[in-house]
C-alpha cells in the first residue's frame, strides 16, 4: 500500500498544543482585579496575545506594515512602460530595416516614423494601419496588442494573464463571446429573471475562465464586481495623463475594439448589480516598481483585503467575534504563522466559555465562574507560599495544622477512629506472642495521636478606599483575599471566612464582588462599620476560634451613627477614634484579637495601630506589597494553631 503525507485541512491541527487556559485565566484575573471588566479583561489579552501565539494587535500591526509596503514600493505606469517599450523596439526594427532601402516609399515612412506622436496611446493608434516593413517589427507590434488585451483581462478575471499567452484569432474570438455572454447573464439577473439555468449553461460553457468556480449568478457577480472595482480604483489612483493614456490603449486590446466595449459593458453591469463595493476609492503609490493593469488591480484588491482583516481584528463592531476572522485571507496576506494564531486566539476564546471559565451574569454581562475563581486562587495561594519561602518563612500550610500526627501515638479505645500505627501495633504483637506464633490481639493496637480539631471563624477586612487604588495596592489586596479564601476552602473546610469591605461604608461581600470590584473615588475609612460586621459574623460562629485580620493604609476617618448614616471627618474626629475602638474592646471581649496588616508610613496610622494592638492583644505587620499574601495568610495559621 502508499501513503501520501501533506498538510492537514479539515479543521485544526489534531497535533497542536492544546492552548494554556492557566496562562490566559491568570492574565484576565489580573485584568478584572485591576478594575477592568471580564469582558475588556479577555479582549485585552486577545489584543496582547498569550505567550504562544501574537495577539490581534500584533496581527495588526503586520498589516498595516504590509499595506505601506505595497503603496512605498510601487507604481501603476507598468503596463504605459511595457508598451512604450515595444512602441520604441518596434519603431526601432522597422527603421534598421527601412535604411539599406535607397527609394523614395523608405524615406516616406522613415518620415512616417519620425513624425510619431509623443504619446504611446496616440502613436500606437496611428500605427494601427501602418504596413510594416520588419516582420520582427510585426510582431513586436503584435506583442503590444496582446499584452494590452492580456492585461485587460487580468484586471477583471485573476488568473487570466497566463491564460492568454500566445493568443491565436480564434482565442480572441473564444473570449469576446464568453464576454458577451456574460454580460447576457448579468442582464438577465439584473431584470430579475431567474439565470440558475442560464448560470449552468454558460458555466459548462466558459467555466475554464473561473477557477474560483462560482455555485451561482450571485457568487459569480460578486468575484467580478470586487476585481472590477478594485481595477477602478486603480485607475482613480493614477495621474489623468496616465488614466486617459491606459484607457485609449485599451481599445487596441487584442486589435479588436468590440472586446474594450464588452469589459465597458461589464464595469457598468456590476456597478448596478454591486453598488456597495468601492467605486471611487483610490491609493497612492509612491514607489519605483511598476505594476501592469493585472497586477495594480491585484494590489488593489489586496489593499481592500487587508483593510477588512483590519477591521475583523480590531472587532470594534457590533456582535464581533474572533470566528469572524477570514483565515484563508489571513494566509494569503501575511502567510501560515498568521492564520496558527489568529485560530489559537479563538480557540481560547472558546474553550474559555466552553470550560465554564467565564459565564454570562443575569443581567447579561461576562463574569468570572466559580471555577475560574478557583483556579485564580490556587495561583494566588501558590504566590503566596512562594512569596513566603523566598523570604526566609517556613511553608506553614501543612505543618502541625489541626487533626494531624503529632508524632506520639496511645493504645486504642473502645469508640477510637483515630488511624493504627501499624509498626507499632505489629510490635506489641511480637513482644506479647513471645517465640511462639504471633497473633494479633486488640490489646496490642496503638493509634496515631493527632491534634484536637477544631473550627475557625475568620473576618477579613479590607480598605477600599480610593488611596488603595491610587497607591497601587489595589490587586495585592484582592489576591491576599484570594490566596486566604483558597486556602481555607481547600485545606480548613470547617472554618467559616467573611470578607468584609470598607470604605465610606463596610460591606459583607461574596468573592466574585471583591475581585471584581472597581475602585470608586469615595473619601473615607470607616473600619468602624467594619468591625461591627465582623463582630456580627463571629457571633454567629461562637462555638469558632475567631480570628480578625484588617488590611488598611490609613487612619479611620468615618463612622457608622446609629442611624445607619456614615459621618466623615478629615482629619480624623475623638468621635471616630472612640467608636473605632470600642469595636476593637468589644472584639477582644468576644475572644479575638486584631491583626493590622498596614500599608504605607503614615505616622497617624503608626499610633493608631499599636493602640489597636494593645487593646486587643494583636499584632501589627508593616510588609510591603509583595509580601502582603503571605503575611496575612501566616498570620491567620499562627493565630490557628496558637488557640
Amino acid at each position: 500500500m502508499k501513503f501520501t503525507y501533506g498538510r492537514y485541512y479539515d479543521g485544526p491541527d489534531p497535533l497542536a498544543p492544546p492552548v494554556d487556559l492557566r496562562d490566559a485565566l491568570d492574565a484576565i484575573g489580573r485584568d478584572v482585579m485591576d478594575g477592568r471588566s471580564p469582558r475588556s479583561a479577555l479582549e485585552e489579552l486577545l489584543r496582547r496575545g498569550t505567550r504562544n501565539s501574537a495577539g490581534l494587535d500584533e496581527l495588526t500591526r503586520k498589516l498595516w506594515e504590509k499595506r505601506s509596503q505595497i503603496q512605498r514600493r510601487h507604481n501603476l505606469d507598468g503596463t504605459l512602460q511595457q508598451v512604450r517599450q515595444l512602441l520604441d523596439e518596434a519603431v526601432q526594427l522597422e527603421k534598421t530595416a527601412l535604411f539599406p532601402d535607397p527609394d523614395d516609399d523608405a524615406r516616406f515612412r522613415e518620415a512616417q516614423l519620425d513624425a510619431l506622436p509623443s504619446g504611446t496611446a496616440a502613436a500606437v493608434r496611428e500605427l494601427a494601419e501602418y504596413d510594416w516593413r520588419s516582420p520582427e517589427a510585426r510582431e513586436k507590434y503584435q506583442e503590444i496588442r496582446n499584452l494590452l488585451g492580456q492585461e485587460l483581462m487580468e484586471s477583471r478575471f485573476q488568473g487570466m494573464k497566463q491564460t492568454l499567452e500566445n493568443m491565436t484569432p480564434e482565442d480572441t474570438e473564444r473570449i469576446r463571446q464568453m464576454m458577451a455572454d456574460l454580460n447576457e447573464l448579468l442582464l438577465s439577473h439584473l431584470r430579475g429573471d431567474d439565470t440558475t439555468q442560464q448560470f449552468q449553461d454558460f458555466m459548462r460553457k466558459h467555466g475554464e475562465f473561473f477557477p474560483e468556480n462560482p455555485r451561482n449568478t450571485e457568487e459569480l457577480i460578486d468575484t467580478l464586481a470586487a476585481r472590477a472595482a478594485a481595477a477602478q480604483r486603480m485607475m482613480n489612483s493614477m495621474s489623468e495623463q496616465q488614466r486617459a493614456e491606459l484607457s485609449e490603449l485599451m481599445s487596441s486590446a487584442f486589435g479588436d475594439p468590440r472586446l474594450a466595449q464588452q469589459v465597458s459593458t461589464l464595469d457598468a453591469n456590476l456597478r448596478a448589480l454591486r453598488p456597495g463595493e468601492d467605486w471611487t476609492g483610490s491609493g497612492r503609490f509612491r514607489g519605483n516598481q511598476p505594476l501592469g493593469m493585472g497586477e495594480g488591480a491585484q494590489a488593489m484588491a489586496d489593499l481592500a483585503e487587508l483593510d477588512a482583516l483590519a477591521e475583523q481584528l480590531a472587532q470594534s463592531y457590533p456582535g464581533a467575534r474572533l470566528e469572524d476572522i477570514d483565515l484563508e485571507a489571513l494566509e494569503r496576506q501575511l502567510g501560515e504563522d498568521a492564520r496558527v494564531d489568529a485560530r489559537r486566539l479563538a480557540e481560547l476564546e472558546q474553550q474559555l466559555r466552553q470550560q465554564g471559565l467565564l459565564e454570562r451574569a443575569p443581567d447579561g454581562s461576562l463574569r468570572l465562574s466559580p471555577k475560574a475563581l478557583r483556579r485564580l486562587g490556587q495561583t494566588a495561594l501558590k504566590d503566596v507560599l512562594n512569596a513566603a519561602r523566598a523570604s526566609g518563612q517556613r511553608d506553614s500550610t501543612l505543618a502541625g495544622a489541626s487533626g494531624e500526627p503529632t508524632g506520639s501515638t496511645r493504645p486504642w479505645e473502645f469508640g477510637d477512629t483515630s488511624s493504627w500505627d501499624t509498626s507499632r501495633t505489629i510490635r506489641n504483637a511480637v513482644l506479647r506472642s513471645g517465640p511462639g506464633p504471633v497473633t494479633l490481639d486488640v490489646v496490642d493496637v496503638e493509634v496515631v495521636e493527632t491534634e484536637q480539631r477544631s473550627r475557625a471563624a475568620v473576618a477579613l477586612c479590607v480598605d477600599t478606599s480610593w488611596s488603595m487604588v491610587q497607591d497601587g495596592r489595589w490587586v495585592p489586596m484582592k489576591r491576599t483575599a484570594l490566596a486566604l479564601h483558597q486556602l481555607i476552602t481547600t485545606r480548613f473546610r470547617g472554618d467559616a471566612l467573611q470578607l468584609i469591605t470598607f470604605g465610606r461604608h463596610a460591606q459583607p461581600v461574596e468573592l466574585p464582588e471583591l475581585v471584581g470590584l472597581e475602585g470608586v473615588w469615595e473619601q473615607g475609612t470607616n473600619l468602624h462599620h467594619a468591625l461591627l460586621l465582623a463582630a456580627r459574623h463571629l457571633r454567629k460562629h461562637s462555638d469558632a476560634q475567631p480570628v480578625v485580620l484588617v488590611v488598611t493604609d490609613g487612619e479611620p476617618t468615618a463612622h457608622l451613627e446609629p442611624d445607619g448614616e456614615a459621618l466623615f471627618d478629615y482629619p480624623t474626629t475623638p468621635r471616630t477614634m472612640r467608636k473605632t475602638l470600642a469595636e476593637v474592646d468589644a472584639l477582644a471581649k468576644l475572644g479575638a484579637s486584631v491583626s493590622v496588616f498596614m500599608l504605607g508610613e503614615d505616622p497617624k496610622l503608626e499610633a493608631f495601630v499599636d493602640m489597636v494592638a494593645r487593646r486587643s492583644g494583636g499584632r501589627v505587620i508593616a510588609p510591603d506589597l509583595d509580601g502582603l499574601g503571605a503575611a496575612v495568610v501566616g498570620d491567620y495559621l499562627r493565630t490557628r494553631r496558637a488557640r
